[in-house]
C-alpha cells in the first residue's frame, strides 16, 4: 500500500502466532544467538505489535525470555527485549496456574516492525514455553 502524505495509515490486517516447545539454552547475545525460534514476520508494508506473551508449558526453572530482531531473514539477530519467566520458578500440575509472563506490548505501548522484520524468542534456561503474539499487518 502506498503511503500518502499527511495520511494515516493505520494497521489493516490483525495477526497471531504461537509457538509450544522445548527451548535449549541461549546464553548469547550477539548477532549469532543460538536455540532461538521465529515468531513473528511483519507484512510488506511493516507491522504493529500489541502483544507478547509467554507461559510454562512444563515444568520450569526461573529463567530470563528473550526477544531477537531481525531485519535480514535470521542471518543476524539483535536482542531487544527480555522478560523474567518464572520467577520462583513454576511445578506444571492440573491444580496450579501457571505463571503468564507478559513483555509489556499493548495497544498504547506498541512495537513498530520494519517490513518484514522478524522477531525470534529464546530462553536462558532450557525449558518448555508457550510464546504468543499478536499484530497486525500495515
Amino acid at each position: 500500500m502506498a503511503g500518502t502524505a499527511n495520511s494515516i495509515i493505520t494497521p489493516q490486517t490483525p495477526k497471531s502466532a504461537h509457538i509450544n516447545q522445548s527451548f535449549l539454552a541461549n546464553s548469547t547475545y550477539s548477532a549469532s544467538p543460538t536455540n532461538t525460534a521465529l515468531l513473528v514476520t511483519a507484512g510488506a508494508n511493516g507491522s504493529r505489535l500489541t502483544k507478547l506473551r509467554a507461559i510454562p508449558a512444563a515444568t520450569v526453572t526461573v529463567t530470563q525470555l528473550q526477544e531477537f530482531r531481525s531485519l535480514d531473514g535470521g542471518a543476524t539477530k539483535k536482542f531487544t527485549n527480555a522478560a523474567l519467566g518464572a520467577p520462583s520458578g513454576y511445578t506444571m500440575a492440573a491444580t496450579t496456574l501457571p505463571p503468564l509472563v507478559d513483555f509489556g506490548y499493548s495497544d498504547d505501548t506498541p512495537k513498530v516492525l520494519a517490513p518484514g522484520e522478524q522477531l525470534y524468542v529464546a530462553c536462558g534456561v532450557a525449558g518448555s514455553w508457550s510464546f504468543e503474539a499478536e499484530w497486525a499487518d500495515f
